[in-house]
């Protein structure tokens, strides 16, 4: 467990509750705090089964396909950084129309909470440090986001409009400098070859 704040941090970039923290208020407006409960405990367990579930399976599924680590750190670095560059330079993350009773599983769970960023950053992740120090860091970030949607109202009034959209270009920045960390290492990886 030396390396759990290494395997932390890139996931909590990754996850970026405070900046999916708008989405989540404009996909649950008007809900009544039962219903806002309920969302957060669907949305919590979706992202937490997706999660460990692609951590246990990830890495058989590259094996069976034929994909190296190396490989996915250079796709997957360039996926994050797409994803990144995406969120930086967008003004408004799209709304669209979703059912209630399923909101907290999609989109809410997946993709906003644990998405391709997250699995990506993950399944990276558990090659370098283990199974054990990612698992348990993705399962303390998603709770982390359950935290922070339950307190959705504060924080939104502490921080306002503005400050939750640079929290969330800071972290699409940081998200970035993490892709390209990936995409050299592994091309080391290959060089090393």
């Amino acid at each position: 467990m030396d390396n759990f704040w290494l395997v932390f941090v890139p996931l909590f970039v990754a996850v970026d509750a405070i900046g999916v923290l708008p989405m989540f208020l404009n996909l649950t407006e008007g809900f009544t705090p039962s219903q806002l409960r309920k969302t957060i405990f669907q949305s919590s367990v979706t992202a937490m089964a997706v999660a460990m579930l692609f951590l246990a399976l990830g890495r058989l599924v590259l094996s069976v396909l034929g994909i190296t680590v190396a490989d996915f750190m250079i796709a997957g670095g360039a996926l994050l950084f797409v994803i990144s560059l995406n969120d930086m330079l967008s003004v408004e993350k799209k709304q669209v129309s979703i059912d209630p009773e399923s909101l907290g599983a999609v989109p809410i769970g997946v993709p906003l909470i644990v998405g391709p960023a997250v699995l990506t950053t993950a399944i990276l992740l558990v090659s370098q440090y283990g199974y054990r120090a990612t698992a348990l860091s993705a399962a303390l970030n998603i709770i982390f986001a359950a935290v922070v949607f339950l307190l959705s109202g504060s924080i939104n009034k502490f921080l306002g409009r503005a400050g939750a959209k640079t929290v969330s270009k800071l972290a699409s920045l940081l998200l970035a400098a993490i892709a390209v960390k990936l995409i050299r290492h592994g091309i080391m990886i290959y060089l090393a070859k």
